[in-house]
């Protein structure tokens, strides 16, 4: 990883950090499954997660059964280096509401994350694959939905967002940027 591949920040207490990479790769207690509604993971990111970290954790998705869009569940990670994956379900464009219903994904990933006491959580751009949703409007929505999450009361200290592509990865830089001004400038 290069120097331009990874950025933070500090909000209150915790590090809101940007990286290039595979989050299937990723070292955290948590990382964040793009999931759809039933929890069924063949493609994507969630192909990629149980590929990676073994049928445990399709197995468990199953247990679970369908989900609504915007939240999230938890299950272990199977092979994977992260302890758990919280499955969170994004918006598809065009159903309605998805601002919203990708805030709220990235909210409840996010409860779910301090409801299990974990420390560090890894996000994919949730909902920009398949479900073709903008990576602008989804940058926007998820790193506003984590730095305000980080003014409150929470113990976890890392949020990541795991970019896979050097576009992603800039428009996710600028909108953080765009987020640490204005949050700078009302504490001015």
């Amino acid at each position: 990883m290069s120097i331009k591949d990874w950025m933070e920040k500090k909000v209150k207490n915790t590090i809101i950090r940007l990286e290039r990479g595979d989050i299937t790769e990723m070292s955290v207690d948590a990382i964040v499954n793009a999931a759809n509604k039933k929890l069924q993971h063949g493609g994507g990111v969630a192909g990629a997660i149980v590929r990676k970290g073994g049928y445990i954790i399709q197995e468990e998705s199953n247990k679970i059964g369908e989900i609504e869009v915007g939240e999230a569940v938890i299950t272990t990670a199977g092979m994977l280096r992260a302890k758990h994956v919280i499955h969170a379900v994004g918006p598809q464009m065009g159903e309605g509401d998805e601002d919203d219903k990708l805030r709220n994904a990235t909210l409840n990933g996010l409860r779910l994350a301090d409801e299990y006491d974990l420390k560090s959580i890894a996000f994919p751009a949730i909902s920009t694959g398949a479900f073709g949703y903008s990576k602008d409007k989804c940058a926007k929505i998820m790193i506003k939905a984590a730095v305000d999450y980080s003014k409150g009361e929470t113990e976890l200290r890392t949020i990541i967002f795991t970019l896979f592509d050097e576009r992603t990865y800039s428009i996710f830089q600028k909108e953080l940027n765009i987020a640490l001004t204005i949050l700078s400038s009302a504490h001015n």
